[in-house]
């Protein structure tokens, strides 16, 4: 049941405005801070596994929070919990800007924001389940989605564009300005209320583990890329501004892919984790190419990366409320929960490895956990296939 609307409820541009803004304000201080890690780590005297410990304490939070955000948004409404998101987002950019002159204090800001990525994203799950028109779901999901390489594009952008010219703080405090406008589409879905619970809805079973492990696999090989990109760009090379830069194709790419692929969806009506194990698979092919370590290549193996190996979290959430539909945000809470910690797991432990074993070992582990995850994703679309008959 749709939170207060107008009879005729708002128009779709609104709902996928609102889904948009709201993802972008759940993940954009992650995101953010990996683009000008260059410049930020050169500040505060950081190492390459310091950056991976900063973006897996980031998940670490964002993982214990997900499954209690997913019941919030079920319980209390889409639209309440977004703006709590904005808010605690927003504020974290700005406190980033002001007062981190040290990692501790990097990290706890950032600690600080991560419930807002469950909530934020379980939120936006939840206006496309109740408001967006089926036929069009798909589409609308992976556009939704795309706001992810959105982030990872205007991360890429603020280095030349801001940090090297005023400042890698400024780009956070415009980056909070950016976050709050999302509560402007927000406003036009109608006033909050609060959704009656559904004690009979369907959200855990053994597909939906299956894939959660997928989604662990898949973000813990993924969010390296985002997290150490720009700073293995410039370890082969590459200057500076040319790291932003390929980043910033990488968003582009990502963005097309989730969109392109979420129109798929809709197209072929079915088939979703079959696409889904084609991404990974593809993406994984894409992150072999940084084993050549040639800075001319890095864009050609970003975009595959990116476009297919990081561009299927639209089309799971897709997925995975058609199968849920009775408790959406619940649904995926588990799904985005393999993610988060994928998202702790990966950064950390590919720190580590770079650290202790170079960039080569980093990146073909990551190629590995890529591929184990179109492995899950396979088993979980049988143990689907078998549980309809």
């Amino acid at each position: 049941m749709p939170t207060a609307l107008a009879p005729a409820g708002p128009k779709t541009s609104t709902t996928i405005t609102t889904a948009m803004g709201v993802q972008v304000a759940a993940v954009l201080p992650l995101f953010l801070f990996g683009g000008l890690a260059v410049q930020v780590a050169d500040e505060l005297g950081m190492s390459v596994s310091a950056i991976g410990w900063v973006s897996g304490a980031y998940f670490a939070v964002s993982a214990i929070t997900t499954v209690p955000s997913g019941r919030l948004v079920d319980q209390f409404g889409a639209l309440v919990t977004a703006r709590i998101a904005v808010g605690l987002s927003a504020s974290a950019l700005l406190g980033i800007a002001a007062f981190a002159h040290d990692p501790i204090v990097l990290t706890v800001f950032l600690i600080l924001c991560a419930p807002a990525n469950g909530l934020g994203q379980l939120a936006s799950n939840t206006v496309l389940t109740e408001w967006a028109p089926e036929k069009h779901r798909g589409l609308l999901f992976g556009a939704k989605q795309a706001s992810v390489p959105l982030c990872i594009m205007i991360g890429g952008l603020s280095v030349p564009v801001v940090a090297l010219t005023l400042g890698w703080r400024w780009a956070f405090v415009f980056g909070a300005a950016l976050v709050l406008l999302a509560l402007v589409p927000l406003a036009g879905l109608g006033r909050p209320a609060v959704r009656p619970k559904n004690k009979d809805a369907r959200s855990f079973d053994a597909p939906l583990m299956l894939f959660a492990v997928a989604t662990c696999l898949g973000a813990c090989a993924a969010t390296p890329i985002g997290s150490f990109l720009t700073t293995y760009t410039v370890h082969v090379g590459g200057s500076e501004s040319y790291a932003g830069l390929v980043l910033t194709v990488g968003g582009i790419a990502g963005i097309l892919g989730r969109t392109g692929f979420g129109a798929v969806a809709d197209y072929r009506k079915g088939g979703e984790f079959a696409v889904i194990t084609f991404m990974l698979l593809g993406g994984a092919a894409g992150l072999a190419t940084y084993l050549f370590a040639l800075p001319w290549l890095l864009p050609f193996g970003t975009v595959a990366a990116y476009a297919l190996g990081w561009a299927w979290p639209g089309l799971m959430n897709h997925a995975v409320t058609k199968r849920y539909p009775d408790a959406p945000a619940l649904a995926t809470s588990v799904t985005q929960t393999g993610i988060f910690l994928g998202g702790a797991v990966g950064p950390i432990g590919f720190g580590l490895i770079v650290d202790h074993a170079g960039w080569p070992a980093g990146w073909i582990a990551a190629i590995a956990a890529m591929a184990a995850s179109a492995l899950f994703i396979v088993a979980g679309g049988i143990a689907v296939r078998r549980a309809a008959h």
